[in-house]
């Protein structure tokens, strides 16, 4: 006799036949009941489909490729707190070890077997917190040593600064004094850098590749004048460079250029692990000088294995992976590596450059000495913007950013490039096809379209269907996004140098 029986185990079926994708997932509330692994696996996986592709993601700085034997290294470790020290006393030794090797790199005035002064981070944006916060209790201690009020401190920086240091300005209440960029000239000028310093300036902050242009500030000409200006009044402001880019790059291509610890003025530095330091997302680094420049204050010491260990970072608890993997480019790659990888980006910043101005349309706005992008404006935007540039290559995949330079130079629009490791030669020479492509279905809009267009956005015109609504094209329509956006930015004065 053969009994029949109801399989319901969801297991044996299909997940794309299953009851879980007919639904909508939840967006507000936890579901009541539990879904097969496999079917939450495949639901969320093919939502990110969605997602642009990070290796086409030109807008970023941060690494989108590393090799698999580091790949493997962080997922065994991704379960370790990198903060509990007592359990994990290696994560904590690599940790040092990253700090000295580029402490070193740095040239930080150390003797042998000194240890340096640093700490790794989550980003060069806790780095450039810590560093803040020590600049501002150096400079309380002394005035408050000197019977002086310390209720108005400030920073002095360029306008292109990132916008973590609005940040760290405004949650740590520092007063942020920006130098004004001017056209052609897209970082901050150390001279009127050094005009604003005043007693209640905490530290003058020199980037090391901006996000705008990837050009590297004048840090040498900064220390010099600023040397010279704390000789005439007495005071001894000190500089901070951000080198968030180009920390990794310069040791190795531009050897020579004096911008780190060689120059007396420079205190702190930070540093992108996960930028040109090739790890990915989620790793920074800041190294001080010398102990004196972290006030002993802001430094929790935890005593574990025999041994003090100073502790100074605002996120207690995260994961250990990109430490480690950081130790491991840095002995994997060595010296040699990390110059080759740098060299290979900048000369395929030079291919697309050189496509760019076979093409005959745009202007070149970085510079050959910097972090390895590619900034470029449209030599003529009468008919079409960078903007529309921007949206037209993402149907080729591309992520290009468009953007307005900031205060006074905002009436400049640029288009940018960032070379990471993983964009070779012939990505290169693809995109220069690619926006060759983008350049010929704008420039074959019709006139009239264009010219309808614009009656229609100015309130001109108002006929077309009958129904009093003229039909716009798409591209229309992104005409008009991008005079609101413009709009926006100029109304509300908001910073458009934060895309990193």
């Amino acid at each position: 006799m053969v009994i029949s029986k109801t399989v319901s185990d969801a297991s044996i079926h299909s997940t794309f036949a299953s009851r879980y994708v007919r639904t909508s997932l939840p967006r507000f509330k936890m579901p009541d009941n539990s879904i097969p692994k496999e079917a939450a696996y495949q639901i969320i996986n093919d939502e990110l489909m969605l997602d642009g592709n990070p290796r086409l993601n030109l807008a970023s700085f941060v690494t989108t490729w590393m090799e698999p034997e580091c790949d493997k290294l962080m997922m065994s470790s991704i379960n370790k707190n990198y903060v509990d020290m007592d359990e994990y006393p290696v994560t904590t030794e690599l940790q040092n070890r990253c700090v000295n090797i580029i402490a070193n790199l740095f040239n930080a005035p150390l003797g042998d077997l000194e240890t340096a002064i640093g700490v790794g981070t989550v980003g060069s944006s806790e780095a450039i917190m810590l560093a803040g916060l020590a600049f501002k209790r150096r400079w309380q201690n002394k005035r408050r040593a000197e019977g002086k009020p310390v209720d108005n401190p400030n920073i002095v920086t360029g306008a292109n600064v990132q916008v973590c240091w609005e940040k760290f300005a405004r949650y740590f209440e520092v007063e942020l004094k920006e130098v004004k960029l001017q056209e052609g000239y897209y970082v901050m000028d150390p001279a009127k850098a050094v005009e604003m310093v005043d007693e209640n300036t905490i530290c003058v902050a020199g980037i090391l590749g901006s996000t705008l242009n990837g050009e590297f500030e004048d840090i040498k000409l900064l220390n010099d004048l600023l040397v010279e200006k704390n000789k005439q009044t007495g005071w001894d402001t000190p500089i901070h460079v951000d080198a968030a880019s180009g920390g990794f790059i310069a040791p190795f291509i531009y050897p020579e250029l004096e911008w780190d610890f060689r120059l007396p003025l420079v205190k702190s530095i930070n540093v992108s692990g996960h930028k040109y330091g090739l790890v990915y997302a989620g790793i920074g680094w800041v190294i001080w000088r010398n102990k004196e420049d972290l006030p002993e204050e802001l430094i929790f010491h935890i005593n574990y294995l025999g041994a003090d260990q100073p502790t100074f970072t605002l996120n207690f608890s995260k994961g250990s992976s990109q430490v480690i993997a950081q130790y491991y480019q840095l002995i994997r790659l060595g010296y040699e590596g990390y110059k080759n990888v740098m060299e290979n980006c900048r000369d395929n910043a030079m291919v697309l450059k050189e496509g760019l101005e076979k093409t005959g349309r745009f202007i070149i706005v970085s510079k050959d000495e910097g972090v390895p992008l590619v900034a470029f404006s449209l030599k003529n935007n009468s008919r079409h913007d960078e903007f529309e540039v921007s949206d037209l290559l993402r149907r080729y995949g591309w992520i290009v950013p468009a953007y307005t330079m900031p205060a006074d130079a905002q009436h400049i629009t640029v288009l940018r490039v960032v070379i990471r490791e993983d964009f070779s030669c012939t990505l290169a020479e693809r995109l220069v096809s690619d926006i060759e492509k983008v350049l010929h279905d704008l420039d074959n809009l019709p006139a009239k379209v264009q010219a309808k267009a614009s009656k229609v956005i100015s309130g001109e015109e108002n006929e077309g269907n009958g129904s009093g609504v003229v039909k716009k094209t798409a591209l229309e329509t992104q005409r008009e996004i991008t005079d609101a956006w413009r709009k926006l930015v100029a109304d509300r004065k908001k910073k458009t140098s934060g895309v990193c």
